[in-house]
């Protein structure tokens, strides 16, 4: 096979070949290994020198999936509680094929009205279910950490704003160093989005009150008073506890100081769904910018995210304007969103988070949220109940902070004993929770967040730590 010319009439061959595997594949997560680290010798059938003649589209899709049903780890399934990562629910992944199926450049409107009027929709439906206001300008990022990238760029241009400089014409070149202020709760993503933006990752100051990362409002209000206009970020679900900054206070401060409120909520705004929750997000409607992550909680499809900002203009004015004769301006609902975002060459990721959001609804996903709060509500009182466990903050959202702590082990052998469980418990495959640090403690801190988990997966996660602890000696 040497052209792809010679497949336009069995084209959908390997598309078949896929359709056919996903059923079995995805019946499989309940009970399979998250990750099989005996199946990693399968890996070596993606090597080789780059093939002279090809084999054909049927023949390569086909050895892709043998491989890639073996070896990937299956973040899918219900039993995968590591970093925060969800899967994909039925509609999203469905959506997704589509996305695949029509390959829609997504940046214009006049190169596909269809894309750009379902992200249009996307974002007024995701503003709906945060509880942001309509008026705010939005656009879909790959990630939080685009979307960082996003409205932090927004805020840089607010901020040269009043030192009467145009950032994005004229650059950083011969302003002060950006004000940027947080708690101990921010997250990497927020320093790498300042390293991307020529702010330095490092200039980031936190205020906290204790080892835990909560904010020291007072010593924040003092750094406001003196430094002029300053970034403020917000944190809305820490990833090792589910701990969240005041966001009421935090915009009670920026309006008193005029400051830019950014708030991180990648997976914590989902909070505002359910009741239960609801009071950690408020405030997050105030902020001047927020993100979140749309293959987190929201359970889409890596990559997505989302940004949001409070004026419009300020994503235009820090991403559009390119001058090129060749690209339209918007006119009206027309909107061209690779103007109002980093990324020009865009696929068109609103697809599975409509078809998601269109399938499930406001009631659907708090369901789910409630399920999984519900979960680590319950992870946590078998933790608190096993006396050789010891949970190390209280459970504010569905993630479980905690260490295995048998009687008789000191202090001082905890890290490494945890660190050791935490590695048998990635290499057993059955229930993939690895470890953090917190408070300076090797922890683990398991993270519910996929659409299939519920409270018997907790239950699981606690039964195999107490199968492997024996064995570690």
């Amino acid at each position: 096979m040497s052209d792809p010319i010679h497949e336009h009439d069995t084209a959908a061959e390997g598309l078949a070949l896929v359709a056919n595997a996903a059923a079995p594949y995805l019946q499989s997560l309940d009970t399979r290994l998250v990750h099989d680290q005996a199946r990693d010798g399968v890996l070596a059938g993606l090597e080789g020198p780059l093939p002279e003649r090809g084999e054909g589209g049927p023949a390569a899709v086909g050895e892709l999936l043998r491989i890639g049903t073996e070896a990937a780890t299956h973040v899918s399934g219900p039993r995968f509680f590591h970093l925060v990562t969800g899967g994909s629910t039925p509609a999203a992944m469905a959506g997704d094929w589509i996305t695949s199926l029509l390959d829609q450049a997504a940046g214009l409107w006049i190169s596909s009205p269809f894309a750009a009027r379902a992200e249009t929709v996307v974002l007024g439906w995701l503003k709906e279910l945060f509880g942001i206001p309509a008026s705010y300008g939005g656009v879909l990022t790959p990630s939080a950490t685009f979307a960082h990238v996003t409205g932090l760029s927004a805020a840089r241009y607010w901020w040269a704003e009043k030192h009467n400089v145009d950032v994005s014409s004229q650059g950083l070149a011969g302003l002060p160093q950006m004000p940027v202020f947080s708690s101990g709760l921010v997250h990497v993503s927020t320093r790498k989005a300042l390293q991307i933006l020529g702010c330095g990752r490092d200039t980031l100051r936190t205020f906290a009150r204790d080892g835990s990362g909560a904010i020291d409002l007072p010593a924040l209000e003092e750094a406001l008073a003196q430094n002029g206009p300053a970034i403020i970020v917000g944190n809305l679900g820490e990833v090792n506890t589910g701990d969240s900054d005041p966001l009421d206070d935090l915009a009670d401060l920026a309006e008193r100081h005029g400051a830019w409120l950014h708030v991180d909520g990648a997976f914590g705004m989902f909070a505002a769904l359910s009741p239960r929750t609801a009071h950690l997000a408020r405030g997050a409607a105030r902020a001047d910018s927020i993100t979140a992550d749309g293959h987190k909680w929201l359970n889409v499809p890596y990559e997505s995210g989302f940004s949001f900002v409070r004026d419009p203009a300020y994503l235009s004015k820090a991403f559009g304007a390119w001058g090129a004769a060749y690209l339209p301006e918007a006119d009206g609902e027309r909107v061209n969103y690779n103007m109002l975002g980093p990324e020009s060459s865009r696929r068109a990721r609103a697809l599975p988070i409509w078809a998601t959001l269109r399938a499930y609804g406001r009631e659907g996903y708090r369901a789910m949220v409630e399920r999984h709060l519900d979960a680590a509500a319950h992870l946590a009182k078998l933790v608190e109940a096993a006396p050789d466990l010891e949970l190390l903050a209280p459970v504010q959202m569905s993630i479980v902070c905690f260490r295995y702590r048998p009687p008789g082990v000191p202090e001082e052998e905890l890290d490494a004993l945890n660190a050791r469980l935490g590695a048998a418990l990635l290499a057993d495959g059955r229930v993939y929770a690895g470890t953090s640090t917190y408070r300076g403690m090797t922890v683990f801190r398991p993270a519910m967040v996929n659409w299939r988990i519920t409270a018997a997966e907790a239950e699981q996660l606690i039964t195999v730590l107490h199968e492997l602890a024996p064995r570690l000696g």
